[in-house]
């Protein structure tokens, strides 16, 4: 049985994936990982996409951990 897929919002920061997990690209493609926990960037300043490299603390990004209130 396969571990479940977790990914948790940070504030201000990546999503972190953990578990028994596969990335692909829009074609299908796969992408090596390399680990079971991956920070993935939402600031899209990253030199190393999809992954974090922390360029979202000299880019000022800001994102709530927690979802936006409905409308």
């Amino acid at each position: 049985m396969r571990d479940p897929v977790t990914v948790t919002t940070c504030a201000d920061g990546p999503l972190l994936l953990r578990g028994d997990f596969e990335l692909l690209t829009q074609d299908g493609e796969p992408i090596d990982a390399g680990r079971t926990t991956v920070a993935l960037c939402r600031c899209g300043l990253s030199s190393v996409k999809p992954f974090c490299d922390g360029s979202h603390k000299v880019g000022n990004f800001r994102a709530a951990s927690e979802p936006d209130p409905p409308p």
